[in-house]
């Protein structure tokens, strides 16, 4: 149990500054994986950005994730849940399209004018609040592959032991500090879980771009 995002982070800082390679480049799927991520920044050094996939939910269960689409519209379904659910095409189709565009409108109000980060040569570690299903961490894995990194590590603080080994299979190496036998949802293993705000992500970025006052290694 994590008393909060931060402090799950915080942990996982620990872990990774074990076996973390130098200059890393740390990539926070946002919301809720930005204030996991950014103790990690702080402890590790190297750069904090954010990677945008969005999250295909049913139709009849938002929450429960069915597939996963990138802002430039890269898809990837969990087909057997789909075919066990009796989903249909016209809606995938349509909740991609949407999904989309909203991942695209994020990126650019998180970013602005930002230029994306070089992921090609980088040893990057992407990390998350939380794995459930995992569809929307293993396309962001599989879209970073791709891009040529020198090593791709995950690092989260919980997840079901099946969708970490899916997991393992795209990433270099996986950090996940706790599996819990029994799991039921993420926000079930943190005293506290609210939504991470808008305004939280983009505070935190800033900080992380801009404010000489939260490089790594001093005081938060």
């Amino acid at each position: 149990m994590f008393s909060d995002r931060r402090a799950a982070g915080e942990q996982l800082a620990v872990a990774l500054a074990e076996v973390a390679k130098p200059d890393p480049l740390i990539l926070a799927v946002p919301r809720g994986g930005v204030p996991v991520a950014f103790p990690v920044w702080r402890r590790l050094g190297g750069d904090l950005d954010i990677i945008q996939p969005r999250k295909i939910g049913s139709p009849f269960n938002p929450e429960l994730a069915i597939g996963a689409v990138a802002p430039d519209g890269t898809e990837l379904r969990d087909a057997a849940l789909i075919a066990r659910l009796g989903v249909g095409e016209d809606y995938l189709r349509r909740e991609a399209a949407r999904q989309a565009a909203e991942a695209a409108r994020r990126l650019r109000f998180y970013r602005g004018d930002r230029p994306p980060p070089r992921v090609g040569g980088r040893h990057v570690i992407l990390v998350d609040d939380g794995v459930a299903t995992g569809i929307t961490d293993l396309l962001a894995l599989r879209l970073l592959r791709r891009d040529g990194p020198a090593s791709l590590t995950l690092a989260v603080p919980v997840g079901p032991a099946e969708s970490i080994a899916r997991l393992r299979a795209v990433a270099d190496e996986v950090l996940c500090l706790e599996e819990p036998p029994a799991f039921q949802a993420v926000g079930e293993y943190y005293a506290a879980f609210p939504p991470v705000s808008d305004d939280e992500v983009i505070r935190l970025l800033k900080a992380a771009w801009e404010d000489p006052g939260s490089l790594p290694g001093n005081p938060p």
